[in-house]
């Protein structure tokens, strides 16, 4: 039986830290995007108290968990833990997440508050502010032995960090984050060291989907079902504006209401071309 808490059951903790991997999920507002789902493996993540749970992002070719924590009125995470020996159990943690990007104050001051010992290839640590915690029986997941870690990543980000040490420029983070860690796959903005290294080097971010429901536009924020934010408030004002006319309409009003619609940059990409 499945059964919820709004905090972290202290009997709990204990076993989630004794966990060698864990599942991210996360997904965009609109509903055409993308829901996400990222395994994490290695000893990288902690509880800080019942309602706080954060893990140290090693850099990948993707970033649709920080573009969806960054997005406006977005942020939903959800962690999910699984036993593959012992009793079985199924943990989630629900929650609103955060963001520490590498390089920044906010970042520096969490890993040395918490005595974290970061790797070459960490760009955020993530932060899980947790509201709901829930356990079901896990009676379907199969056991599992493990191991050990897989070294690849780690090595992989050690051999980067020396070639820049050695003075390869290209070879830095920064340059790498501004390749791969600039958009999702919907178009959302990602890390924001990785879009300032994009506009400072010249790079051009790696292509992430193709087909039809590839992105034609790159950095749409707060894309509603094939709207903008934006064009949905115009669509509000407008309507707001015709429920008054409705009672009470003069010729200079109506050119009034067109000249605010036609004055937003966004009405020229969508307005029928007889109205601009």
């Amino acid at each position: 039986m499945g059964v919820f808490y709004e905090t972290i059951p202290k009997s709990h903790i204990d076993w989630i830290l004794a966990q060698k991997i864990f599942w991210v999920a996360s997904a965009p507002l609109t509903g055409s995007g993308h829901v996400n789902v990222s395994p994490k493996g290695g000893a990288y993540f902690g509880v800080i108290d019942e309602k706080t749970f954060w893990y140290q992002e090693l850099s990948g070719s993707g970033c649709e968990t920080i573009s969806h924590l960054y997005e406006p009125g977005n942020g939903r995470i959800t962690i999910q833990f699984n036993a593959f020996e012992g009793p079985p159990r199924i943990l989630r943690l629900w929650g609103k997440g955060r963001v520490l990007e590498h390089f920044t104050p906010e970042y520096d001051d969490f890993i040395g508050k918490h005595n974290i010992e970061t790797l070459p290839g960490t760009r955020t640590i993530i932060i899980n502010d947790i509201h709901q915690v829930g356990t079901s029986c896990g009676f379907s997941v199969p056991f599992y032995e493990f191991k050990e870690f897989r070294p690849t990543l780690n090595d992989f980000y050690e051999k980067r960090e020396k070639k820049y040490i050695a003075g390869d420029s290209k070879s830095s983070m920064p340059h790498y984050w501004g390749l791969k860690s600039t958009y999702s796959m919907d178009g959302l903005p990602g890390m924001k060291a990785g879009l300032k290294a994009k506009d400072e080097y010249d790079i051009e971010p790696l292509k992430k989907m193709i087909g039809p429901f590839a992105p034609t536009k790159m950095g749409v924020i707060g894309k509603i079902d094939g709207f903008t934010l934006e064009q949905m408030i115009i669509v509000f004002v407008v309507a707001f504006i015709a429920g008054v006319m409705a009672v009470t309409i003069s010729p200079d009003m109506l050119r009034r209401a067109l000249h605010m619609v036609r004055s937003n940059p966004q009405a020229q990409t969508w307005l029928p071309r007889s109205m601009r």
